[in-house]
């Protein structure tokens, strides 16, 4: 077989594997989002998680954000946010090492540190499918409750100045 055959193959095999770069930001928009509470309660739950080591042990710092007049108009700075981060790497599994990598706003080092650890152990084949079942979907679930509950709530306070009878 050709050089260029196995490392075609090669490629084919690694990208299976590998999530895409879409499946990665959003369970790692899903971690960042979570309530560090039902974060931990779902990892606890999970049964002897894989040693790690800290790559960059949980760090504060502030971060700009970035808004857009009208959603979608020229970018424009609208201040600093508190945020924290965290890289783990889990223990030699084969020939690499899996980093994983948490940015959550706010000061919780615990919570950069289990969406870390999420991100690491979603990467592996072994954890891929028992972390997105048990702790990514059910976080995705209560976001959309969240979601739709505060949507409901700024509906009740919504004025319709059309329904209103021009006086007479």
């Amino acid at each position: 077989m050709s050089r260029q055959v196995k490392n075609s193959l090669k490629q084919n095999t690694t990208n299976q594997l590998m999530p895409t770069v879409t499946q990665r930001q959003a369970w790692m928009a899903t971690l960042a989002k979570a309530e560090l509470e039902l974060l931990e309660k779902l990892v606890n739950k999970l049964v002897t998680l894989p040693n790690y080591s800290f790559l960059r042990c949980p760090e504060i710092g502030l971060t700009m954000v970035r808004g857009r007049a009208g959603g979608t108009g020229e970018p424009f700075n609208l201040g600093e946010i508190t945020m924290t981060r965290c890289v783990v790497q889990l223990e030699s599994q084969g020939d690499e090492a899996i980093a994983g990598f948490g940015y959550v706003a706010g000061r919780s080092h615990r919570h950069a540190e289990l969406a870390a650890v999420c991100d690491a152990l979603l990467q592996t084949p072994n954890w891929h499918d028992q972390i997105q079942a048990e702790v990514i979907q059910p976080l995705q679930i209560e976001h959309q409750k969240q979601q739709e509950l505060k949507q409901r709530q700024a509906a009740a306070t919504k004025v319709n100045f059309f329904t209103m009878v021009r006086g007479e």
